[in-house]
């Protein structure tokens, strides 16, 4: 883990990734269509109902925040395309399509921009891939992890499972957990003259959460296999938990009430799947409450099931896989404990006797408002730093 003088640069290596994400991006719509489409034929209309539903309102809940974000941005770093045109893309769903394709073209200027091109470059493209992050994270647990349980469901209620949808679990999970990682080294980035996540941190990131989610998947797809209206009115229940501990929290992402409120609904979506951190400060005492909480809720879901199959054999294969997922559960939160006891880069800066600046100011133009506010709610050294920016910006603007 080294330190770094600046924000990572984006390079051919960097457009050639982002060209990838856009085209799997593409390719998961197409790919959750001919999902739906098995289902139908395989005479579960209600399923494939599912299927289609969580594509609509993850693709709707993902337009929605680009169109707000893209509406509240200086306009010099907008598409140079009519705001009516922008609209419109957004409201026939390929707003985040554009989003990318778009990111694509600024990519590609930035690797062929002359030297005194090249930091304003630099900087508009870096603002467009924090917007695509966190984008693509909100679409993943609004899409993917709900179909995921439902794979799985679907897999435990028939006893078979064909290669593909083995294959579907195992592209789900990883494309969950790469979500949450590529999130967190956007947000390190703001972070300057300091540690950038290394090779090791970065494989125990994707670990611990992989760890974690797996088992909570396998909570809920157990107890909707005996009770899948019960897991329908379970959902709203902890989601409607969860959106009132955010909001007790307090979020500034958003430039108005109102969409603040659509950003906390969405953060409750992945804190019913997945840890999400988002308000400053220490989160020792947070992380302990939302683990505590999550342990027991997917206990409870589990031991629901164990009680409602313990008459029945077709099922008792799985009782080995439970055994299993506990001990899963608590090395994924051994894995979190040792990843911010020594490998967090906060930790590095510490032992070098500095502390995370908030890259916003500097040669740097186009700064992010939104990752800004998250990378100072993960990374609370960097607050101080942080408020530095503002004040001065403030000061500049009167």
């Amino acid at each position: 883990m080294a330190p770094r003088a600046a924000p990572p640069r984006f390079g051919p290596l960097q457009l050639v990734l982002a060209a990838a994400g856009t085209a799997a991006a593409a390719l998961d719509v197409i790919a959750d269509g001919w999902v739906a489409a098995g289902y139908a034929r395989g005479g579960q209309p209600g399923c494939a109902a599912l299927v289609l539903a969580l594509l609509a309102a993850a693709s709707l809940a993902t337009q929605a925040c680009s169109w707000l974000w893209l509406r509240s941005d200086p306009p010099a770093l907008r598409p140079d395309l009519p705001l009516w045109l922008l609209a419109a893309l957004h409201l026939l769903q390929l707003g985040f399509l554009f989003r990318c394709l778009h990111a694509l073209k600024v990519g590609w200027k930035v690797c062929r921009a002359k030297a005194e091109e090249e930091e304003e470059e630099q900087s508009h493209m870096a603002f467009l891939s924090h917007d695509i992050s966190m984008l693509r994270l909100f679409e993943t647990f609004l899409e993917n992890t709900p179909q995921l349980t439902l794979l799985l469901y679907v897999i435990l209620r028939t006893n078979k499972a064909e290669p593909s949808q083995w294959l579907g679990i195992c592209t789900a999970f990883l494309c969950v957990t790469w979500s949450l990682v590529d999130y967190h080294q956007c947000l390190r980035s703001f972070l300057q003259d300091k540690h950038e996540l290394g090779r090791g941190s970065s494989v125990v990131y994707f670990l611990w959460n992989l760890f974690l989610i797996c088992p909570r998947v396998l909570a809920l797809a157990l107890f909707a296999l005996l009770w899948p209206y019960g897991l329908a009115l379970h959902f709203p229940l902890v989601w409607l938990a969860m959106f009132l501990w955010v909001s007790l929290q307090g979020t500034d992402i958003m430039e108005s009430p109102g969409p603040e409120q659509l950003y906390r609904a969405l953060v409750a979506v992945i804190l019913y799947f997945s840890w999400f951190n988002v308000s400053p400060g220490r989160t020792l005492q947070r992380s302990i409450i939302y683990h505590s909480f999550l342990l027991v809720d997917s206990a409870l879901l589990v031991l629901a099931w164990l009680w409602g199959c313990s008459h029945s054999e077709d099922h008792s294969y799985l009782i080995p896989v439970l055994w299993a997922a506990l001990p899963c559960y608590l090395l994924g939160l051994a894995l979190r404990v040792a990843y911010y006891q020594g490998l967090h880069p906060n930790v590095w800066a510490q032992r070098a006797g500095g502390y995370d600046e908030v890259d916003a100011s500097g040669g740097r133009g186009a700064v992010n408002r939104r990752m800004q506010c998250l990378a100072r709610a993960h990374f609370p050294r960097g607050r101080l730093a942080a408020q530095r920016f503002l004040n001065g910006a403030a000061e500049s603007a009167v």
